[in-house]
């Protein structure tokens, strides 16, 4: 299918100093969990994006020296000649891939904590480390043999990617994450000397780094300034002083790359910022420089990519999260198959795994992070090896992704859902505030299924193990999900805990449930030992609703693991705007009628609070009655030509929309092949020994028993 004539202007060539992109998407750099310890996986993730059109696909951060040891993240290094191997497998990657290779090389200054080298800190002053554990060193005030040993171990970063085969090396001076963007700041840069003071003085170091790398490139790469347009803090760095840096220092870099003042602002999830939501901050600066300029904003729709570049905001499209998603993007624009994207639903479990140093991973894209380690691709899977028939019940994310991928291998597959929707509990989900993008996950599996013609889906159908039993299928996938406990049990408490019969409690399914059982009364105690996002969704839901909500909680904070989706602070300031009544360090000890009964989780003692009703969001409980009954009824599987029984999703172990997603995925890639143990375990359905994945082994120095002292 040709692409679309409006679409056109995306797919033009942009030269980038001594280089050319073939069109205009470029894949900004990106953190991915995976850094020195997996550059193999890495490779191959970077090289299905390049396979999949982006034009220029970029490195992580890459730490060029053991004072830049951002410990405990797992990032790339360059710190000498050693690494360069590594780095260059992921840019001879990129290349097969058909695009250029750019490398984000970083000096983390301050915000380098050098737990693992124990070299003291370096950065502008004297100040605490900038990070986010807020560990107990401070950076020593840098002198001008810091600085001019900096740009010496600059130079030879610069010259070890060169060796390595990069096409674009970038100046990093944003996101607070940079040793170049600590010295502009007047936030964090308070010397008096030659790099202090005056803006001409802080932009000093910015320039001498962009001198530096341009004299080593000489033509054979192209140089970048990845730069902060607005810290958007009192007293750092703002809109006005970037503007004049721009044009003092634009002679120097080949390529522009605009973003905000740190990570989180720069990538806002979707509950707290539109597509594009970016773009009052950097709109105007390209018309103050000669150099094109790319600049990202979860961009997922081609008309609004094209308005960017008319209208004068950006020459190039930057996206992270987006390439994520859907690593082939730019390339199902361009073949005019738009509806085949998978759209980024801006919930930023991507950086999760940046930030458990972990493995990325992506709700819409299952196989991100598995390219290598397990052989997934995002568009291609490997036929069916039999023609067995196959029963998925339910159509949760993890049923839907099992039948989509089964049907694109070509099984024949029957899918069945007791409710009238499709989707489960993301189309529960995506009805609360800020989560509407949420429904891009049910969407595109939905529109993706009305394609396979082996793919029947039947409505409004529940399934007992007697049918299940009774239709000739070989294979019957249980994704039936879970639901949420009413008793208290989560993770403070591992037993119910006192609830008299008269008290009105209610969970997260009673609230979404067809006819929702709105809790009685205006005060609302919402008890959250999830600690994910829920908790606060539901606290913003019920103020909708005209409640007057008291949020109490374990955890020191609201939502507390949503620091790992850079939402944490956003998601507390949001709750106590609202004006929820916030009890952080409280357990809730028991219900009763009227009231409720919370803990501190320090001292034990308790206090009693007034509630109409309590809304627990504690722990779930696998749906997994009909797994459990095919599996007792093991002797009738032969006469019903029943091979195998497999649990998915959260019907399997409850957990996140992405978890489930990547289960439906697994069961799908494993069945038929070397890693299938379908109906080969204890239980009939779940691998005994579930198969390992390719990993990157650790090469051992040579050692000797030298004595220590």
């Amino acid at each position: 299918m040709p692409r679309d004539p409006r679409h056109d202007i995306l797919f033009e060539p942009v030269r980038i100093g001594p280089v050319v992109a073939r069109n205009r998407f470029l894949q900004v750099p990106h953190c991915n969990g995976m850094g020195y310890r997996d550059p193999t996986a890495q490779a191959a993730m970077r090289r299905v994006k390049a396979e999949g059109g982006w034009a220029v696909v970029c490195t992580e951060q890459v730490e060029i020296h053991p004072t830049s040891d951002v410990t405990p993240f797992i990032e790339l290094r360059l710190w000498d000649d050693g690494d360069i191997p590594a780095l260059a497998r992921i840019a001879d990657a990129i290349h097969d891939g058909g695009a250029l290779a750019g490398i984000e090389l970083a000096h983390n200054g301050a915000n380098a904590p050098n737990l693992t080298t124990r070299e003291p800190p370096l950065g502008p002053s004297a100040l605490p480390v900038r990070t986010w554990a807020n560990d107990p060193v401070q950076a020593r005030a840098m002198t001008e043999d810091d600085i001019a040993a900096l740009r010496r171990w600059h130079r030879a970063a610069v010259r070890r990617a060169l060796a390595a085969g990069y096409d674009l090396v970038y100046v990093y001076a944003g996101h607070g994450l940079s040793v170049a963007q600590h010295f502009l700041s007047p936030a964090t840069n308070t010397r008096t000397d030659a790099y202090g003071g005056s803006l001409e003085n802080r932009m000093r170091l910015l320039r001498e780094l962009l001198t530096d790398t341009r004299e080593e490139c000489d033509g054979r790469a192209a140089v970048a300034c990845r730069l902060t347009v607005d810290e958007l803090v009192g007293g750092g760095l703002r809109r006005e002083e970037v503007e004049q840096v721009l044009v003092a220092l634009d002679p120097l870099p080949d390529l522009w790359d605009l973003v905000l003042g740190t990570w989180e602002l720069d990538s806002c999830t979707s509950r707290f910022g539109p597509e594009a939501g970016e773009e009052p901050f950097v709109a105007g600066l390209r018309r103050l420089v000669s150099k094109p300029v790319v600049g990202v904003g979860r961009f997922t729709s081609p008309d609004t990519m094209v308005r960017q570049i008319r209208e004068g905001v950006l020459d190039l499209i930057g996206a992270a999260r987006p390439s994520i998603a859907d690593p082939w993007l730019p390339r199902k624009i361009e073949e005019g198959r738009v509806d085949d994207i998978r759209e980024c639903i801006g919930c930023n479990i991507c950086v999760s795994g940046d930030m458990t140093m972990s493995t990325v991973r992506c709700t819409q894209n299952p196989s991100m992070g598995e390219e290598w380690r397990r052989g997934w691709h995002p568009e291609r899977i490997r036929p069916r090896a039999c023609p067995d028939p196959i029963l998925v019940v339910g159509a949760g994310p993890a049923g839907l992704e099992a039948a989509r991928a089964l049907g694109q291998r070509g099984y024949p597959v029957v899918v069945v859902e007791a409710s009238r929707t499709l989707g489960g509990r993301v189309v529960k989900e995506s009805g609360l505030p800020g989560l509407a993008a949420w429904r891009r996950v049910v969407d595109w599996r939905t529109g993706q299924l009305d394609k396979l013609e082996a793919v029947e889906v039947y409505r409004e159908s529940l399934t007992t193990a007697e049918e299940a039993l009774g239709h000739g299928f070989a294979r019957v996938v249980v994704a039936t999900g879970a639901r949420w406990r009413a008793d208290g049990v989560g993770r403070w408490h591992t037993r119910p805990i006192p609830i008299d019969p008269d008290a009105a409690v209610l969970t997260p399914d009673d609230l979404w449930s067809a006819v929702p059982a709105l809790p009685p009364g205006a005060r609302i105690l919402l008890y959250d030992d999830d600690h994910y996002y829920l908790g606060g969704v539901l606290a913003e839901s019920l103020v909708a609703g005209g409640y007057d909500v008291r949020l109490v909680t374990p955890a020191s904070v609201v939502s507390s693991w949503t620091a790992n989706t850079l939402e944490l602070e956003r998601v507390n300031r949001r709750v106590r705007e609202l004006g929820v009544t916030v009890e952080t360090d409280r357990a809730l000890a028991a219900v009763g009628p009227g009231e409720a009964t919370t803990i501190c989780t320090w001292t034990g003692r308790s206090a009693t609070v007034a509630a109409d009703a309590v809304v627990l969001v504690t722990a779930r409980l696998p749906v997994d009655a009909l797994h459990t009954e095919l599996l007792s009824r093991r002797a009738d599987w032969d006469g019903a030509g029943l091979r195998s029984v497999t649990c998915v999703g959260d019907a399997l172990a409850p957990g996140t929309i992405a978890a489930a997603v990547w289960s439906g995925r697994r069961y799908a890639e494993d069945l038929d092949g070397p890693a299938d143990g379908l109906g080969g375990g204890p239980d009939g359905g779940q691998a005994a020994d579930p198969a390992a994945y390719r990993r990157e082994y650790t090469a051992l120095a040579p050692w000797s028993p030298e004595p220590c002292g």
